[in-house]
């Protein structure tokens, strides 16, 4: 029986079962020869002695830089488990030798789009004002608040980011009949009208959006992009749901709109984490705050490990389909060299 190629699994600073159901880790096992597979981070020697006959290397912090790939000479495959490619990696070098790189960004895409759902039904209908009412005996009982409440079916909604998310998120939108709009510099037209999607420029969405999702991932030119003045351009009472990364947003305009009544907020993730206590975000009303849990939901992240297992096997099988995202050189280079999402790893590693 031919030997199963090698895999080195350093998943630190997640969890084995974060990642994997224990279906999709036994299908792993019956075709790899899994190096460390433990939730500690993998000790130097352990893998200075498998990278010479590593085949795929996934880790939450990748490092492949030169003195790696001439040493693992084997390697064709390197996933990163952080959720963001990361600036440890050189995608030029690896192009060359042919490994190719994958991104675990779309496995975050049901638990996240659930969350952003959650936040526009409850923003919408003003569920978490009208509980902390409740807490007060200030609620308003059988009132028609239709100045700050509004509906969600027949709603037009925008997405700063056409990818994976946002696509999940267009998904669990379709039962109320919503119109979408995007704007997204790397969707094609073809792919647009396939989604049903108008694609507009970023003034547009802002002014003609009942709710708008940022959804975009960080760029070295997308960096507050959506400014005071595209905050200000937005419709009263408009709700603006922040679900993948503060690094495009002027977050002291958007407080300021919040707090000036101007719109309805619901947001996952903020550009210093955790949120200072004494921050006025923490009392605005019409404002739902969550920190940095839109993934964090039993299974939650298991997506990853079923779509990773699916794309190994895809490559013994030499067949191209791939379902996390492939790292392509020009997206990579404009990714932004301080991704927040590091900030997250600092997080999890305090946590742990």
């Amino acid at each position: 029986m031919p030997s199963r190629p090698t895999l080195i699994l350093d998943v630190h600073w997640r969890k084995i079962d974060e990642l994997f159901s224990a279906e999709d880790l036994n299908l792993l096992k019956q075709h790899f020869e899994l190096i460390w597979a433990q939730d500690e981070p993998i000790p130097s020697a352990v893998l200075d002695e498998a990278l010479p006959r590593a085949d795929v290397l996934v880790a939450a912090s990748p490092q492949v830089d030169a003195d790696t790939l001439a040493r693992a000479t084997r390697l064709h495959t390197v996933v990163e488990v952080s959720g963001a490619f990361p600036d440890t990696i050189d995608y030029a070098l690896c192009a060359q030798r042919g490994v190719q790189v994958l991104s675990c960004a779309p496995g975050f895409r049901e638990s996240v789009a659930e969350m952003a759902l959650a936040m526009t039904l409850a923003a919408a209908r003003g569920l978490v004002t009208e509980h902390e009412h409740f807490r007060t005996g200030t609620e308003h009982w059988l009132n028609d608040n239709t100045e700050t409440d509004f509906t969600v079916f027949n709603a037009t909604v925008g997405f700063i980011g056409y990818g994976s998310i946002a696509r999940a998120t267009h998904d669990v939108l379709r039962p109320f009949n919503v119109t979408v709009k995007a704007f997204d510099p790397w969707l094609d037209q073809a792919t647009a009208q396939r989604d049903g999607i108008e694609l507009v420029d970023l003034e547009t969405l802002m002014s003609s959006c009942r709710v708008v999702y940022v959804t975009a991932a960080p760029t070295r030119s997308n960096h507050r992009m959506v400014d005071r003045q595209a905050i200000a351009s937005m419709a009263r009472g408009s709700l603006f749901v922040v679900i993948s990364r503060a690094h495009l947003i002027d977050f002291d305009a958007v407080v300021d709109a919040a707090a000036e009544g101007r719109i309805k907020l619901a947001i996952d993730v903020f550009p210093e984490e955790p949120l200072a206590i004494s921050h006025p975000l923490r009392t605005l009303p019409e404002v739902i705050l969550s920190p940095h849990r839109a993934a964090a939901v039993e299974g939650g992240r298991q997506l990853i490990g079923r779509m990773l297992v699916s794309d190994l096997l895809n490559k013994l099988q030499g067949k191209p389909d791939r379902q996390l995202q492939i790292a392509q050189l020009q997206h990579v280079e404009e990714r932004s060299s301080v991704d927040d999402a590091h900030k997250v790893a600092e997080i999890a590693r305090e946590r742990n």
